[in-house]
């Protein structure tokens, strides 16, 4: 099952470095113009072709705009023959992440 993480906790793991592996689902464009610090790019229409070649952590949190299409990509990830781990979904997308970016 997929959980769900608010931003407050992914900070706080953020700043402890006890960070997961942030997966942004946002196309590049959107991404470059700012992401959470460490994030990974993997577009949402691109995932199911790059999720076995994809290196995967035992933490995983999906991110999105608004927490919805992230969560079905958190599912998606959840349900991979391959994946082992736990992800979660960041409750609220990036619309409830009130810290700084990171630019490219």
């Amino acid at each position: 099952m997929v959980d769900e993480i608010q931003p407050d906790e992914l900070k706080k793991r953020l700043d402890n470095g006890d960070a997961p592996q942030i997966i942004d689902i946002r196309n590049p464009e959107n991404f470059g113009e700012g992401h959470i610090p460490g994030a990974e790019n993997v577009p949402f229409p691109e995932l199911t072709q790059r999720i076995e070649e994809h290196e995967w952590s035992d933490d995983v949190v999906v991110v999105c705009p608004i927490g919805q299409s992230s969560l079905q990509a958190a599912r998606l990830i959840e349900s991979y023959e391959g994946f082992d781990g736990k992800v979660a979904n960041l409750n609220d997308g990036y619309k409830g992440w009130k810290y700084e970016l990171e630019t490219e």
